[in-house]
């Protein structure tokens, strides 16, 4: 039998060695095998060479791949429990160094070491690995200790049972806020314009006290002042209540329940609306608004409009029913820094109705039109 004939069949081999076996009673006649997949040749496996014939194949032979179709080993027949009788049933295309798919039949479970359910001996909890509870190691971190364990005497940073840690929308804070103060100039004369906020509170609640009035000839000549407690209603907008008290000299004093809103609308417009009731009937109504246009980071641009509605006549305070007046300016400012700025700007004023006409009877003018030069600043 060739040991290189092509397409030979494992199972033909395998007979052909039974009957070997069983003719030559001692003598085990060679065989050769064709390796799947790879080509090489797969020798015959004897356990001694006898006396005076060729030496058998070794293991270390069979490793190399001789043929071992022409090599000859004859000799006893081997007894039961020795190597030839282990032969049977051998997968041969999976010895060592033959077939890459590895051994056949082979039960993994039963190596050294290893079970079932992964390899036995294995510790999983070397390098000081533990499952999660228990006591935390003696090094950790205290929970109270932040900024690398920096805790000020006063434990500002220290959360227990009296807190002191609060968040930004927590603090109480004050800002006062002149937002117009400027000299105007107009055909009948100079006076001084002045509108300013102030605040005390947090993000929700604030108490909020507002004035806007002129001077003249070092006499306040018109005022209006509120007070107001301001609630948060939404993230851009306050509801405020309060009142509003009007003067100035030789104007009638006037005081208003005042109710409004005030905040930032979409696309950035900083808007007022509010109404007033006072004591006598008579009903009010102001709304403000203005826009701040980013030339630069400092030279900033701001439009502004401002309108005030009466209910009824009031000729004492010089004021008609209807749409009273409307002032409409831009003013341009440099912003040394976020709290000082200098500005320059025109406005115009207009009145209208029956409170033009009151205008005109006392010698004034109806509409005019300014020039105003002033700062804003805060803190």
């Amino acid at each position: 039998m060739s040991a290189k004939q092509p397409g030979m069949n494992m199972k033909k081999n395998a007979v052909s060695i039974l009957v070997g076996f069983l003719a030559a009673g001692s003598a085990l006649p060679a065989f050769a095998q064709s390796h799947s997949g790879h080509g090489m040749v797969k020798p015959s496996v004897t356990d001694a060479a006898p006396s005076g014939n060729a030496p058998c194949m070794t293991q270390g032979d069979m490793q190399k791949g001789m043929d071992s179709s022409k090599m000859k080993c004859v000799g006893p027949a081997k007894k039961p429990g020795t190597g030839q009788d282990k032969m049977q049933g051998m997968d041969h295309s999976k010895m060592q160094g033959m077939d890459q798919g590895g051994m056949q039949g082979m039960d993994h479970s039963k190596m050294q070491g290893m079970g079932q359910g992964g390899m036995q001996g294995m510790d999983h909890g070397a390098g000081g690995m533990q499952m999660q509870g228990g006591s935390a190691p003696p090094d950790a971190r205290d929970p109270h200790a932040y900024a690398d364990g920096f805790v000020t005497g006063s434990g500002l940073y220290a959360i227990g049972s009296k807190r002191s840690l609060h968040m930004a929308d927590e603090h109480s804070f004050a800002t006062v806020l002149v937002d117009r103060l400027e000299a105007v100039d107009t055909n009948s004369g100079r006076s001084t314009s002045y509108e300013a906020q102030a605040w005390f509170g947090n993000s929700y609640n604030k108490l909020v006290i507002k004035t806007e009035g002129e001077v003249e000839k070092g006499r306040v000549h018109e005022a209006r002042n509120e007070l107001l407690w301001s609630r948060a209603v939404s993230t851009y907008f306050d509801t405020q209540l309060g009142i509003r008290n009007d003067a100035g000299s030789g104007r009638p004093s006037r005081n208003w329940l005042a109710f409004g809103i005030q905040g930032l609308s979409p696309y950035w417009f900083e808007v007022e609306a509010t109404g007033y009731v006072s004591q006598d009937g008579r009903a009010a109504a102001r709304f403000a608004a203005e826009y701040e246009l980013l030339l630069t980071q400092r030279l900033i641009l701001q439009p502004r409009v401002e309108a005030n509605i009466y209910s009824k006549n009031d000729p004492d305070a010089g004021i008609g029913s209807g749409l009273a007046n409307v002032s409409a300016g831009l003013r341009l400012r440099y912003e040394f820094s976020r709290q000082f700025a200098p500005y320059v700007g025109l406005e115009k004023y207009s009145t209208f109705g029956k409170t033009a006409d009151l205008v005109r009877a006392s010698g004034g003018r109806a509409s005019e039109t300014r020039v105003v030069a002033g700062v804003r600043m805060w803190f």
